[in-house]
């Protein structure tokens, strides 16, 4: 250790440093005064782990050396590779990102001041916390900053944040559940004997008790609500303590100021023998927010319960092959590359193609069809779907946060985390509004202050009690988190926050044609060769073409093994084009195919089937037909759709005549045949120039264009991943059925999100100038917040049941209306 000059306090703790001791540690080059040599070693450690940053942007000294080496070395676990691997997936350029589990949010303020805060944080790309189910997504470039520091600075704020893991947050939200029942029983229990001495006070004012015994039931009462502030109380003061020291006002802030001005108020009645006490209200106060706090945080455990149910989980552990032997390993540990063994029943651990053996595999979980899947050696299999009756050895390609499953609860976290404009409008309200009430407050009690001290402080006590804001900042967050988790059930999973708001102004559904109304599943029906070319080699050549494609309609060429192609290209909505044996072809639009020769157009052998063309520089090479199979729910989906007044169109690049008569056959109002990529995307864009609210569900590379641009997007769960990423919902069952429910459920939750905020403004509109008044007590006023955020929970817990089979269907909009005339 270095010498330094004498200082008053030490660097670290902040405590005094004894006259005489130098001591000191180096951070930032400089030397800097501790009052011990445990704070030196602390401050020594936290340097060399690379967090001296800790010591720029703290605005509090550290704690005791002991509990702030404990944290260090805690949070330095997280940069481990071996504890990051399975929970930090890598984006690339050397950006990680994580999903956390936090602890101790209360309101949609902890959400933003969490995210605000690590928002201005080097190397923080993007930090977006979903309040419902306590999580954040966290994506940081891994040069600039270390998983740790950024874990650090959550917990400076006050809150606990760890890399989510299923069991971990599970057994978190049991703990929650615990000891917020305790609390709940001991300021229950505390309550009601607290009440039985307030009955003996009450009725001895009229009789005239004697002041031995009043000062008896007045010190008893002092006794027994002593714990209840302390103990049950105190998630409201660590809350309100929270707030004021990260400079803001959350909701907490009046509730605790309350019950402390309220108890310490009557323990000085107690005390000078004169006065009122309200043991009684602050006991019934504490109670009633407590089973407030606790039936909110149950109806949101069960929401969030009923998200990730629908989304199984990987196993904790797997078998994993290896030396010619098995050993049980986690599964957060697996690597691409490796072989495990799943036997039956198991779930899959990873996501993977299955090496060796044969057999079913149920994938309910992700298509909703609850009849196995055949899956054969050279199968993908997904982690998290179930292993049926025989082992299957599975060769890893994907594994923990890099799987399918994890990247749709991503999904699911973005969807939770991004706020609707309703969302934000209700957080800043909530947040103006309770600085407005301590305001108010003050100016209440200033009021009531001529007409007596006691008077003043109950009136006061109930204007702070009845305005908490706690409905206001429910409102919208449980209507929103129940509608996901009940689109989610039915197969709908919702990425972007503005669904559920798009969904209920829909006014015309545009669809794609293949791999969307129908199953994309084609059969090579016929080929037929031209000007005396080679049948087999026309074949070879269009199924190495269409094996760079990523098409359904390139499924259907799969088979025997073709010649090498080079400089392949896939063109959206024509085709693809390469080199074989060294002459160029091309195969798809049939326009496109013969602009290669500079001829004109050919005519397809038949005009019922669906034709695509192979040519090259001479002409055409061959025709190829083939057949699809429309979706068994279509009929039912677009027959709903018209019966919700919805216009029911369809864009197709096939150019076949097979498009009309699909949408003759469906009743589709409108259809287009042949479209390019930006042919779709004018359609849409003129649609939308009217006045349309254009939701387009598609499923092909040919349709990201066009899913970007409509208001509302669903891309089909078997489709391109660029097609799923510019979606705002995946259909993960592939059930055209569930978009219907989707609008009828969009409708509901609109009603049911108007009812909770029109509930919360209602509430404090009224009960605000009641309590001001004089006209509400402390105790009535804690009855009456408790209830209006119960009012909204319960109110928003609907939204996960199925509407009514007699549920009416809204009129026909008249913007759609209008718009099936022709422009």
């Amino acid at each position: 250790m270095t010498a330094a000059a004498p200082c008053e306090v030490c660097f670290h703790c902040g405590l005094p440093i004894p006259p005489g001791l130098d001591c000191s540690a180096v951070v930032d080059g400089a030397a800097r005064a501790m009052c011990c040599p445990g704070c030196a070693a602390v401050a020594e450690l936290i340097v060399a782990s690379g967090l001296a940053d800790y010591y720029r942007y703290r605005q509090s000294p550290g704690g005791t050396p002991e509990a702030s080496a404990a944290a260090v070395r805690e949070l330095l676990r997280y940069d481990q590779p071996a504890l990051q691997r399975g929970v930090v997936s890598d984006d690339g350029d050397g950006v990680r990102r994580v999903t956390l589990a936090l602890r101790g949010l209360r309101c949609a303020a902890c959400a933003w001041l969490i995210e605000r805060h690590l928002q201005r944080q080097p190397g923080v790309l993007e930090m977006r916390v979903n309040l419902a189910s306590e999580r954040a997504e966290l994506r940081w470039r891994e040069g600039d900053t270390r998983l740790s520091t950024l874990l650090a600075e959550i917990d400076r704020l006050g809150y606990d944040a760890q890399p989510y893991r299923p069991d971990a947050q599970e057994a978190a939200r049991r703990e929650a559940y615990r000891a917020a029942l305790r609390r709940l029983a001991l300021a229950g229990l505390g309550a009601m004997q607290v009440m039985m001495f307030a009955v003996g006070l009450y009725a001895g004012a009229w009789q005239d008790i004697a002041p031995v015994y009043r000062d008896y039931l007045r010190l008893v009462s002092a006794l027994v609500t002593a714990p209840i502030v302390a103990y049950a109380a105190r998630p409201f003061f660590s809350a309100a303590w929270r707030d004021l020291r990260n400079r803001r006002v959350g909701m907490d802030v009046p509730v605790a100021l309350a019950i402390v001005v309220a108890f310490l108020a009557s323990l000085v009645a107690t005390g000078l023998r004169r006065g009122e006490v309200y043991f009684d209200s602050v006991c019934m106060f504490v109670f009633l927010l407590s089973l407030a706090r606790f039936l909110e945080m149950r109806a949101r455990h069960r929401a969030q319960a009923a998200v990730e149910g629908a989304l199984r989980r990987p196993p904790a552990h797997a078998t994993l092959m290896r030396d010619g032997g098995s050993e049980v390993v986690a599964a957060a540990e697996l690597q691409p590359g490796d072989r495990v063994l799943v036997r039956p029943g198991e779930t899959l651990p990873a996501d993977g193609v299955v090496a060796s053996g044969q057999g079913w595999v149920n994938e309910a979980m992700l298509t909703g069809e609850q009849w196995p899947r055949a899956r054969r050696p050279g199968d993908r299999v997904i982690g998290g779907t179930q292993n049926g009756e025989s082992p299957l050895e599975v060769l890893v390609e994907r594994a923990g946060a890099d799987g399918i499953l994890a990247g749709i609860q991503r999904l699911v976290d973005r969807a939770g985390a991004e706020k609707p404009p309703v969302a934000r409008l209700a957080d800043r309200v909530a947040r103006v509004f309770v600085p407005g009430v301590l305001l108010l407050a003050l100016v209440v009690a200033a009021a009531w202050w001529p007409f007596g001290a006691e008077r003043a402080l109950w009136v006061t006590l109930a204007v702070l009690v009845v305005s908490c804001p706690c409905a206001l900042s429910l409102a919208t967050p449980a209507a929103l988190t129940a509608a996901t988790g009940g689109l989610l059930g039915r197969g709908l999973l919702i990425t972007r926050p503005h669904v559920l708001e798009g969904l209920h102004a829909v006014t015309h559904v545009v669809f794609d044609k293949t791999g969307t109304l129908t199953e994309g599943r084609f059969r090579l029906t016929r080929t037929v060769p031209l000007a005396g070319r080679d049948a087999g080699a026309a074949l070879a050549a269009a199924r190495a073409l269409e094996s760079r494609s990523g098409h359904p309609i390139a499924r259907a060429f799969a088979g025997a093994a073709a010649p090498a192609v080079a400089d392949a290209v896939a063109v959206a909505g024509l085709g693809v084009e390469g080199v074989i044996g060294g002459t160029r072809y091309r195969i798809g639009n049939p326009d496109w195919v013969l602009e290669l020769a500079g001829a004109a157009g050919a005519t397809p052998p038949e005009a019922d089937a669906m034709w695509i063309l192979l040519g090259d520089a001479g002409g055409a090479v061959a025709w190829f037909a083939l057949e699809d199979t429309t979706r068994r729910e279509a009929p039912r989906a677009v027959r709903a759709l018209r019966q919700r007044g919805v216009v029911v169109q369809l864009l197709s690049g096939d150019p076949s005549p097979a498009v009309t008569r699909l949408a003759e056959r469906l009743g589709i109002d409108v259809a287009v045949r042949g479209a390019s990529p930006e042919d779709k995307l004018r359609h849409v864009r003129a649609l939308q120039a009217r006045g349309a609210v254009v939701l387009m569900v598609g499923d092909g590379v040919n349709d990201a264009p066009v899913l970007g641009a409509a208001q509302v997007s669903v891309a089909m769960g078997g489709g391109t991943d660029l097609a799923m990423s510019r979606a705002d919902a995946v259909l993960l069952r592939e059930d055209l059925a569930v978009l219907p429910d989707a609008l009828a459920l969009a409708h509901r939750t609109r009603r049911i999100l108007h009812q909770n905020l029109g509930w919360a403004v209602a509430y404090n509109a009224v009960a605000l100038p009641l309590a001001a008044l004089g006209w509400v007590t402390p105790l009535w006023a804690a009855l009456g917040m408790s209830a209006s955020s119960l009012v909204v929970v319960l109110n928003a817990l609907r939204l996960g049941t199925p509407p009514s089979p007699a549920a009416p269907v809204p009129a026909r909009p008249a913007i759609a209306r209008r718009l099936e005339q022709p422009a």
